[in-house]
């Protein structure tokens, strides 16, 4: 198949349609994003490489980063980390303080805010410099170096007082043992993280691979660790739009607030796109689009 003509068909369908949606100004750094932004990157395990639009420009990928946070997390402590944190889907807002409440303080998922600040806790108190080391593992992913977004980790701050909310809650049911202080400095990081979607799509290449990097054939995850990841991506990847993600694209993979989602089918492929514009529940439009139409069209989804 050619797949260059067949991005470029599917980008030039999507880009000429009406650039609906909404961009995420609630995070003040997001909102001077240019709404218009488009890009999309293939990349195969065997080496093949395909790129449209704005495949080279950086762009914060927000909460994709929760998937190598996890990651590194699992690898770190095993099996126990599903103590403090669940695997269903939230059916509710990513941000939800009745849900953790009713939870009991144990969030539904690690990809959910309430889930993803246990994961922080759980780094800071299994690493030494956890904000360094996690970028380290993120660098590995992607092969080249990544940075934190200072600007949008700040922005993140000043804004993030359902976050803080969050955490607090987590603290007072017992499911953070750090500061809450240092938690978030921690999770407003990770969502910082800037790439563009060739790195996106290279740097997943791991959980396309069994958990090895493609590169050097290290492991960074076990096969089971991977499975489960994978199928989390797959129930919990896009807050309470996963199940229409699974129905429409039929593939494992996660979103973020930014603009971005990433996708990829086990031993063969990943796809990132990225489009500014969100849907109501908080996922790119266009990018939406996207994978629907590739899978369709490419015959290639994991059902």
């Amino acid at each position: 198949m050619d797949y260059q003509n067949l991005l470029e068909n599917i980008y030039y369908q999507v880009k000429n349609q009406p650039n609906k949606g909404e961009l995420a100004t609630y995070i003040p750094e997001l909102a001077r994003i240019n709404p218009d932004k488009f890009g999309i990157s293939l990349q195969f395990l065997d080496g093949q490489s395909y790129n449209i639009g704005d495949a080279q420009e950086k762009f914060s990928i927000q909460s994709i980063a929760k998937v190598f946070a996890f990651s590194l997390a699992i690898s770190l402590v095993g099996k126990e980390i599903f103590k403090r944190v669940g695997v269903e889907p939230s059916g509710n807002s990513f941000n939800s303080l009745v849900q953790l409440e009713y939870e009991k303080g144990v969030p539904r998922n690690p990809f959910i805010n309430a889930g993803a600040i246990v994961v922080a806790d759980i780094l800071i108190s299994n690493l030494k410099n956890p904000k360094e080391e996690l970028l380290l593992f993120i660098q590995k992913a992607a092969g080249k170096k990544i940075e934190y977004n200072l600007q949008v980790a700040q922005s993140e701050k000043s804004t993030g007082f359902r976050n803080a909310a969050l955490a607090n809650m987590l603290k007072s049911y017992g499911n953070l043992e750090n500061d809450v202080e240092n938690v978030l400095d921690i999770y407003f990081h990770l969502c910082s993280i800037s790439m563009t979607c060739e790195e996106l799509a290279t740097s997943f290449k791991y959980l396309c691979n069994g958990g090895k990097l493609i590169t050097s054939d290290e492991r960074l995850l076990t096969l089971s660790q991977t499975k489960r990841l994978n199928a989390l991506m797959q129930t919990c990847g896009f807050y309470d739009e996963a199940g229409e993600f699974t129905y429409k694209v039929g593939l494992p993979g996660k979103s973020g607030v930014g603009g971005g989602i990433i996708a990829l089918y086990p031993e063969k492929f990943t796809i990132a796109v990225w489009s500014p514009k969100l849907n109501v529940k908080g996922n790119s439009l266009r990018g939406m689009k996207v994978l629907e139409q590739f899978t369709t069209d490419s015959q290639l989804s994991i059902f």
